[in-house]
């Protein structure tokens, strides 16, 4: 019995000592985990902007007097032609030497402003000519294995590029000689018409109003604005980037732009990176420099039925873009020296690792060295953790 006895007592001595070691032992950190793998990495600048129609024209008044009250509303289509206003000229004010002479330097700037927009024109006409030429050749070259496909994908950009930028330049001749043809009715009705006598104001494009500027009845000046008009489906993106993120933009990178909750992003193309900055008071009250990024849409619009002009968009511009990245989350690195270093998951043990990062975004970076596809890593290491620290895993949302 007493034989027995001290069996039982020895192993109630183990079990407790078991039970106290086990209760004195550091207990494992609790951790998110996340895996190493490969895809498409991008590098992008991001920053919101807003839409603007690409090209709008504002049809002001060609005499001064008393402008009806204008019946259109915002939204409302018009077709070349068509009446926007009826102004009535008021008599004082049109039989005087000066206005004549306003009116007749009216009419040489509208006569210039027209031969400029001819000339633009043919310019246009040209350019466009050319990358569609450039553009036939490189899929001659793309077939016959001499280039990239990238090489005839920039030429088919520049050829879109082109045809814009001749629509942008019809658009504005058909503005110019509209322009012309009410200088010289201005001057022609100058002295020759009945004080009363109606003159109708017409639209000289085809678009939507966008805005109402002279909305009720009143008296304007010569040139007062009116109307504006535009195509509200022909717009582009400006985003204002920071100047030193902007360096890195080129035309033709693309780009993607978010207009709200659930919606797909919109593809769009960078077009242009302004010359000149400008400074901006940001919301902390900093002055920034920043540039405007001009933006063209690369699919249709139709699936968004309520976009228009100046609508807030949030862009994102790819300025590189890795096909086959080894990728790790951004929170997993930290700080070890002057470079990187991750705690990877080896049963369950934490294991420090140096890395080598070549890019990293706000939600991932290109692993060099130092990791392989597959490994799991702990996403936000904390304080606790060390070299060998014992770790209880969870999958990182």
């Amino acid at each position: 019995m007493k034989v027995k006895a001290r069996i039982a007592w020895g192993v109630a001595g183990i079990a407790v000592a078991a039970a106290v070691a086990w209760a004195l032992q550091p207990r494992p950190v609790i951790v998110e985990t996340a895996r190493v793998v490969r895809g498409a990495y991008e590098q992008t600048v991001s920053d919101d902007g807003r839409t603007r129609a690409r090209e709008r024209y504002t049809i002001s008044a060609p005499l001064s007097g008393r402008v009806e009250r204008i019946r259109l509303r915002a939204g409302d289509a018009v077709r070349r032609g068509d009446e926007v206003a009826v102004l009535m000229p008021a008599a004082p004010a049109l039989h005087d030497a000066r206005t004549e002479r306003e009116l007749r330097a009216r009419l040489g700037a509208a006569q210039a402003q027209q031969q400029r927009a001819a000339a633009e024109a043919k310019r246009v006409t040209a350019l466009r000519d050319q990358a569609r030429i450039d553009l036939d050749r490189q899929a001659k070259l793309l077939a016959d294995g001499f280039i990239s496909p990238a090489a005839r994908e920039q030429a088919l950009l520049q050829l879109q590029t082109q045809e814009r930028a001749l629509e942008a330049s019809q658009f504005a001749l058909d503005a110019s000689s509209h322009e012309l043809e009410q200088a010289r009715v201005a001057l022609g009705i100058f002295g020759g018409s009945e004080p009363g006598t109606a003159w109708v104001v017409r639209s000289p494009v085809s678009g939507s109003v966008l805005r109402i500027l002279q909305e009720s009845e009143g008296v304007v000046p010569v040139g007062a604005p009116l109307v504006e008009i535009a195509d509200p489906r022909g717009l582009e993106a400006v985003v204002d980037i920071l100047s030193q993120e902007a360096v890195a933009i080129r035309p033709g990178m693309a780009a993607r732009l978010e207009l709200g909750r659930d919606l797909a992003p919109l593809a769009a193309r960078v077009r242009l990176v302004e010359p000149a900055a400008f400074t901006k008071v940001s919301a902390l009250g900093v002055e920034e420099q920043r540039v405007n990024v001009v933006l063209d849409f690369a699919e249709p619009l139709d699936r968004v039925q309520t976009i228009g002009d100046g609508f807030r968009v949030d862009a994102y511009i790819v300025t590189q873009r890795i096909d086959d990245a080894l990728k790790v989350p951004v929170g997993a690195l930290f700080r070890e020296g002057s470079g990187w270093a991750v705690f990877a998951v080896d049963g369950s043990r934490a294991v420090r690792r140096p890395v080598n990062v070549s890019l990293r975004n706000g939600v991932e970076a290109v692993v060099t060295s130092g990791l392989s596809a597959g490994d799991t890593v702990i996403v936000y290491p904390s304080e606790k953790l060390d070299n060998g620290s014992r770790i209880e895993a969870r999958t990182a949302r």
